[in-house]
Parts: C-alpha cells; structure tokens; sequence
C-alpha cells in the first residue's frame, strides 16, 4: 500500500492550505477503509488531527482544529483532504495520514511540512 500526501507549504497566520493524501495498493479498497490525519513536530508524540469513515459521512476532528479545519474524501480519485483555515503558528508540524484499521492506524506516508510563520 503507497500513501502519498502532498500540499504542505509555509503560510502566514491567518492563511489556508489544503493538505491531499492519496493512498492505493494491490488489495487495497480506498472506498471501504476509514482514513485519519496525524501531525508531529520534533520531540512530541505524533497528535491525532482528524478522521473520516469510508462513506465520507462521519467526519471527526481534534478540539484544537474543530472550527477550523475540514477533513473530506473523494473516493473516485483514491484521497482523502485536510482543509486547514485560520492556521496559526502552533499548527506547525509534518502532517501524515493513514488508513484507520481494526485496532489501531497503519500504513502512515511519509508526511508533508506545514510551516505557519510570519
């Protein structure tokens, strides 16, 4: 199973971004399998930021990004997507996702950098 995700960047406070994670692989059904976002700065343990069901029904969120980031899927396309709004400095961090199992996350991608600064 490959999980790619893209879209990181530096942004002001204040500014947006749209994180995409695309996973695919033999025996992998993207359309039946719940997905998650994660994020971990150095020297903390990786946070749980947000999740879906498989539908795109269910979402879920963190209390600190409820209100401000919006997590969607596009079953057809094989992603799922983090909209980030009103970023702010302590958003900083490389951001994952991953596809939720039976018991616990697993194939977690490499991450992308979101960087808010001024």
């Amino acid at each position: 199973v490959q999980v790619v995700e893209s879209g990181g960047d530096l942004v002001q406070p204040g500014g947006s971004l749209r994180l995409s994670c695309v996973a695919s692989g033999s025996g992998f059904f993207f359309s039946t399998e719940p997905m998650g976002w994660f994020r971990q700065t150095p020297g903390k343990d990786r946070e749980f930021v947000a999740s879906i069901d498989a539908s795109g029904q269910k979402p879920s969120l963190a209390e600190a990004v409820t209100g401000r980031f919006i997590i969607f899927r596009d079953n057809a396309k094989n992603t799922v997507y983090l909209q980030m709004n009103s970023l702010k400095p302590e958003d900083t961090a490389v951001y994952s996702c991953a596809r939720r199992g039976i018991k616990e996350y697993d194939y977690f991608g490499q991450g992308t950098q979101v960087t808010v600064s001024s």
